[in-house]
C-alpha cells in the first residue's frame, strides 16, 4: 500500500508529456477500460502481471540497477546506490542517471518527495537473493522480541533505546556502517570470522547433521558469537542455518567489491557501409522474399496443404510447397507463418487454405504485399524458421504453439541492437550482433544448437532485408519505431513495381524479370510450369501444361489471346503450334459420370425406358442401342423402375445377379456442432469481425488523468461507494471475492466488449497459472472462454480468479 501511495503521488507530480511517456511505455496499464484517476493507474502499474510484462523489455544495465536497489532495500538514497554500483566517476554517474530515468519512464523505480528512490513491490520479488544477499535486517527480525534486540545491542556495546522500533533502527544503523562492522568482525574469534567472511561472499551455510529425535539442529562453528550480536539471525523455530542480513554482507564486502554495472554495450567488429549499399542489399533481399512468398501462397491456393493430426503442416507438405514455389524451407516457413498471422491463411477443416483477404492481397503491388508480411513478422509470437526442437525432431509449421514472448523480445532486441550501431557502420559478421542482443534483452532465452546466440532471428532479418551489410536497413528503422506509414513508403521506394509482361521465346519458355503481377502469374501458372523464381522467374510450356489449362475450362483461342496480350512481342510459332496440336487431341475420349448402368438385349425396351416421362428423374442417358446410364444410385433406380411396372434385377460388379435383402435402417448418433476454435484466428482477422478496442492516445489520457480528482480512488460499491456501472460488474463482484474493484471493472469490461483478458487463476489443485482468455461468456458462478494456453474452450470458476491484467501488447 505504501508503494502504491508513493507511486500515485509521484505520478501526480509529473507533467503531461512525462506521464504520457509512462503510459506509452506501460501500454497494458492504460488499456481499456481506461483508468479514471492517477490512483487507479498506480494500482495497475503495481500489479505483478504488469511488472512481469515490463521486465523482458529491460536492458542489462536497467536490470543491474534494479537488482542493486532491491539488495539495498527501498527507500534508498541515490548516493548509496551509486556507491554500491561503483559509480564514482563523472561518466559512470551520468550513465546511472540515464538508467534511472529510463526505469522511471517504466514506473518501476522513481524518486519520492525526500529524494530517495523507491521501486515497485513486484519488481523486488523478481530476485530471490539480489546480488547473492539474504533478506534485510528488518524482515529477518520482524518476529523478534524486543528483549532479543536489547541483548544484541548490549553485546555490541550500544545503549538500548526504550522501544522495539528504536532498538531495530539502532541495530540497522550499526550494521549499515562498514566502519563499525569491519573492525568488529576483525576482532571476532577465528571460527566466527571465517564463517562471516564466507557468508558475506555469498557462500551458503552448511546445516550440521542431526540424529533423528534430537532436540534441534546444531550450530555452525563460530555462529553463536555472530548470533549474539545480530550479525547472523536464527529462525525462531530454529529451522535451517542462521542467515546473514543484507546490511551486514554489504558492509563486509566493502567498496572493493561493487555490484555489477555494465552501462556500455559490448563492442562489435564493424566496417564502413554507405546508405546506398544498405538500400541496395535490402531491396534485393526484400524483392526476392516478396516474390517467393507470392509463389508459396499461390501454391497453397492451388492445393491447400493438409494438416497433421497433431496440428500444423508437416515436413512432406512443406517440401511440396517449396518445390512448387522454388523456395527453401526457411522461406516457406517464414511466408506461411507471417501470412497466417496477417490473416491471409486460415484453418479450414483438415487443411490450411487462403482466406478472402488473400484474394485482395494477391492483387496488390509487391511493396504493399511485403509490408503486410513484414509487419506481421515484427510481433510474431514464435520463431517461424525454427525447424528442429531441442531433441532434433522436425517441427511442423502453423502448429499453433503457445505464444512465446522471448521470440518477440529477441526480435525487438535485434532491432534495438542494430539501431545503436554507429552511423555508416555495419557488423562485419552479422552473427556478432548476438552479444548486443543479449545486452539489450538479457532475460530473453536463446539456446541454439550451434551455440551462436540469436542466430535464427538474425538470419530471418537478413532474409527479409531488415538487416543488410550488418546494419539496420530503412525497413528495420521504421519497424523499430512502429511507424507503419513510413514503412509503407520505404517499401514502395525500394521494391520495384510488378511486371505485367513476359518475354516468350521459341524454346517454349516465358521469362519475367522482377516480380510478376498477380494477373500475369495466374495466367502463366495455369498454362505453363514454373522452373525458377527470384529476381527473374521462368515458366516452360509443354503439352501437359496446355492440356491442364484446357482441362480447367480454357479454350484454345482464349489461351492464345491471353498469352498474346501479356507477351512483349509476337507469340513464337512453336507455341501456337503446341497449343493447336494439344487442343486438337483434347476431348477425343469422353468420361461421363454414372451412378449405375442399365443394359438389355432388346433395343426397343432400352428406347422405351429412355423416353419414359416418369423415369426422367433418374437422369437416364442412352449411350448405345442396348445401354443406358443413370445418374441416380442403383437402389433408387431399381425402386423407380419397379414402381413403373418393370422387372429389373441388380447385378454385382462381376456381372452376376445380386440377391439379398435390405438391411434395417439405423440412425447415427447426433454430433453437436463444434464451437469456433483457435483455427479461426486467421479467418477472423481477414474478415474483420472481431476488433480489439483502440487504445487511447497517451497524451490525451495523460491530460485527462492529471485533470481528474484526487489520486485516492472512490470506495468500491461493496464498500459503500457509488453503484456499479453495469450489471456485469455487479455479477462479477458477487462471485469473484478475491478481486479488487479495479480488477472487477476490467474483467466486466472484457466480457461486455468481447475483448481478450489475462487472469491469474488458481486451479483446484492449488497450482497458480496465468491464462490469456478470449470469447468470454459469463455463466455465474463460471466464466466460459477460449484459453490461449490450452488452445481449447475451458470453464473457469470466478471465485478462483485472483488477478486481472491486460494481455501482452502486440
Amino acid at each position: 500500500m505504501k508503494s502504491r501511495s508513493a507511486l500515485a503521488t509521484w505520478l501526480s507530480s509529473l507533467g503531461r508529456s512525462r506521464l504520457a511517456r509512462v503510459l506509452e511505455a506501460r501500454k497494458d496499464a492504460a488499456s481499456p477500460p481506461e483508468p479514471r484517476s492517477v490512483g487507479e493507474l498506480a494500482d495497475r502499474l503495481q500489479r505483478p502481471g504488469s511488472v512481469a510484462l515490463a521486465l523482458p523489455r529491460l536492458a542489462l544495465p536497467h536490470l543491474q540497477v534494479a537488482e542493486a536497489l532491491a539488495a539495498l532495500g527501498t527507500p534508498a538514497s541515490r548516493d548509496a546506490l551509486a556507491a554500491l554500483l561503483g559509480a564514482t566517476d563523472h561518466e559512470t554517474t551520468r550513465q546511472l542517471d540515464v538508467v534511472l530515468e529510463a526505469l522511471a519512464d517504466q514506473a518501476l523505480v522513481w524518486p519520492d518527495g525526500a529524494g530517495r528512490l523507491r521501486m515497485a513491490g513486484p519488481l523486488r520479488q523478481a530476485w530471490d537473493a539480489p546480488l547473492g544477499l539474504d533478506a534485510p535486517l528488518e524482515q529477518l527480525l520482524a518476529d523478534a522480541a524486543s528483549e532479543d534486540l536489547r541483548g544484541m545491542l548490549a553485546a555490541l556495546g550500544i545503549k538500548p533505546p526504550a522501544t522495539k522500533s528504536q532498538r531495530l533502527a539502532a541495530l540497522r544503523a550499526h550494521h549499515r556502517d562498514p566502519e563499525q562492522v569491519v573492525p568488529l568482525v576483525a576482532q571476532a574469534p577465528a571460527a566466527a570470522r571465517r564463517l562471516l567472511e564466507h557468508r558475506a561472499e555469498g557462500v551458503p551455510g552448511q546445516q550440521p547433521f542431526n540424529v533423528f529425535g534430537a532436540s534441534g539442529p546444531g550450530l555452525e562453528p563460530g555462529a553463536r558469537w555472530a548470533l549474539e550480536r545480530g550479525l547472523l539471525i536464527q529462525d525462531r523455530q530454529a529451522y535451517g542455518p542462521a542467515r546473514m542480513p543484507a546490511e551486514v554482507a554489504l558492509s563486509l564486502r566493502g567498496p572493493g567489491r561493487p555490484a555489477p554495472f555494465t552501462p556500455v554495450p559490448p563492442c562489435v567488429r564493424s566496417a564502413s557501409v554507405t546508405p546506398a549499399e544498405v538500400d541496395h542489399e535490402a531491396a534485393a533481399a526484400a524483392t526476392a522474399f516478396a516474390s517467393r512468398a507470392v509463389s508459396v501462397l499461390s501454391a497453397c491456393s492451388v492445393t491447400a496443404p493438409a494438416r497433421l493430426k497433431s496440428g500444423g503442416v508437416g515436413a512432406r507438405e512443406l517440401a511440396r510447397i517449396g518445390k512448387a514455389a522454388q523456395a527453401d524451407d526457411a522461406v516457406v516457413r517464414l511466408a506461411l507463418e507471417t501470412a497466417y498471422d496477417a490473416g491471409l491463411l486460415g484453418v479450414d477443416g483438415d487443411r490450411v487454405a487462403p482466406t478472402e483477404a488473400y484474394d485482395a492481397w494477391a492483387e496488390q503491388e509487391p511493396a504493399e504485399q511485403f509490408a503486410v508480411l513484414l509487419q506481421a513478422w515484427r510481433n510474431l509470437p514464435l520463431t517461424p524458421t525454427e525447424s528442429r526442437d531441442e531433441d532434433n525432431k522436425a517441427l511442423p509449421a502453423l502448429a499453433g504453439a503457445p505464444p512465446c514472448n522471448d521470440c518477440v523480445q529477441a526480435r525487438h532486441g535485434l532491432l534495438a541492437a542494430a539501431g545503436r550501431l554507429p552511423a555508416r557502420q555495419g557488423a562485419t559478421v552479422a552473427s556478432d550482433l548476438g552479444s548486443l542482443i543479449t545486452w539489450h534483452r538479457p532475460l530473453t532465452h536463446s539456446s541454439p544448437p550451434d551455440g551462436t546466440p540469436f542466430a535464427t532471428v538474425i538470419r530471418e532479418a537478413e532474409i527479409l532485408g531488415v538487416l543488410a551489410r550488418g546494419a539496420l536497413s530503412a525497413f528495420g528503422i521504421h519497424l523499430r519505431t512502429g511507424d507503419t506509414e513510413a514503412l509503407g513508403m520505404e517499401c514502395r521506394r525500394l521494391l520495384p513495381s510488378a511486371t505485367a509482361t513476359a518475354r516468350i521465346g521459341a524454346d517454349l519458355t516465358a521469362v519475367v524479370t522482377g516480380t510478376p503481377s498477380a494477373r500475369l502469374a495466374s495466367l502463366l501458372n495455369a498454362v505453363a510450369d514454373r522452373e525458377t523464381s527470384g529476381t527473374a522467374s521462368v515458366w516452360r510450356f509443354s503439352a501437359g501444361s496446355i492440356r491442364r489449362a484446357l482441362d480447367a475450362g480454357r479454350l484454345r483461342d482464349a489461351i492464345t489471346a491471353d498469352l498474346a496480350a501479356v507477351a512483349a512481342g509476337p507469340l513464337p510459332q512453336a507455341l501456337t503450334y503446341l497449343i493447336a496440336d494439344t487442343a486438337r487431341a483434347h476431348g477425343r475420349v469422353r468420361v461421363a459420370p454414372a451412378a449405375c448402368v442399365l443394359h438389355s438385349d432388346e433395343p426397343a425396351l432400352i428406347a422405351e425406358l429412355a423416353a419414359h416421362r416418369k423415369l426422367a428423374e433418374l437422369g437416364l442417358r442412352q449411350l448405345a442401342p442396348t445401354v443406358l446410364i443413370s445418374r441416380s444410385p442403383l437402389d433408387t433406380t431399381l425402386a423407380t423402375l419397379r414402381a413403373e411396372g418393370y422387372a429389373p434385377v441388380a447385378e454385382t460388379a462381376e456381372g452376376t445377379v445380386r440377391v439379398g435383402g435390405t438391411r434395417p435402417q439405423r440412425a447415427a448418433a447426433p454430433v453437436p456442432a463444434p464451437r469456433p476454435g483457435a483455427g479461426d484466428r486467421g479467418r477472423i482477422a481477414a474478415t474483420g469481425t472481431a476488433k480489439k478496442p483502440a487504445p487511447a492516445d497517451p497524451n490525451t489520457l495523460a491530460a485527462r488523468l492529471l485533470a481528474a480528482p484526487p489520486t485516492t480512488p472512490e470506495p468500491a460499491p461493496f464498500d459503500g461507494g457509488p453503484p456499479f456501472a453495469t450489471d456485469t460488474e455487479e455479477i462479477v463482484a458477487g462471485w469473484a471475492k478475491h478481486l479488487p474493484y479495479s480488477d472487477v471493472r476490467q474483467l466486466a469490461y472484457a466480457i461486455d466488449a468481447d475483448a481478450p483478458i489475462t487472469v491469474d487463476y488458481v486451479a483446484t489443485s492449488g497450482n497458480r497459472t496465468v491464462r490469456t482468455l478470449s470469447r468470454l461468456e459469463l455463466d455465474p458462478p463460471y466464466l466460459e472462454a477460449w484459453c490461449h494456453l490450452r488452445q481449447d474452450e475451458r470453464v473457469f470458476t470466478l471465485s478462483r480468479i485472483h488477478g486481472v491484467m491486460s494481455p501482452a501488447p502486440e
